[in-house]
């Protein structure tokens, strides 16, 4: 089983970003496969969207819901999604997560609006 593999059969996982001064900042997500990519989807101004803007290099770990890891960090690189792509993820994410997916989905976009979220594709570096 590959990472990609691994890491997209997680129900969460640790996305980590970096921010200017090298310092880490990780957060559990939920996350999809996408083709050759780990798929996550975030609210379009929070921190990890600006941090992926400037430097896409994240590291991707199996966690549980509070964001323990259980498994080791896999390095790849991070970058934002057009509004297409991030259709497509939510399209993934609710495939993937049924019901809870598609309430926290519309949740969303009855809160922030069709723009309010991003999609984020991770590949992952081999």
């Amino acid at each position: 089983m590959t990472d990609l593999d691994r890491l997209a059969a997680e129900k969460y996982v640790l996305l980590t970003t970096f921010r200017k001064d090298g310092r880490a900042v990780p957060t559990p997500v939920w996350a999809v496969r996408d083709g050759n990519a780990l798929a996550v989807w975030t609210v379009s101004d929070s921190g990890k969207v600006k941090r992926i803007r400037r430097d896409g290099r994240v590291t991707v770990a199996p966690c549980d819901v509070r964001g323990r890891p259980h498994g080791e960090p896999v390095p790849g690189h991070a970058a934002v999604s057009d509004p297409a792509g991030t259709r497509r993820i939510r399209g993934l994410l609710k495939q993937k997560y049924r019901m809870i997916g598609r309430l926290s989905l519309l949740g969303s976009r009855l809160r922030r609006g069709e723009s309010g979220t991003v999609g984020l594709r991770i590949v992952l570096d081999e």
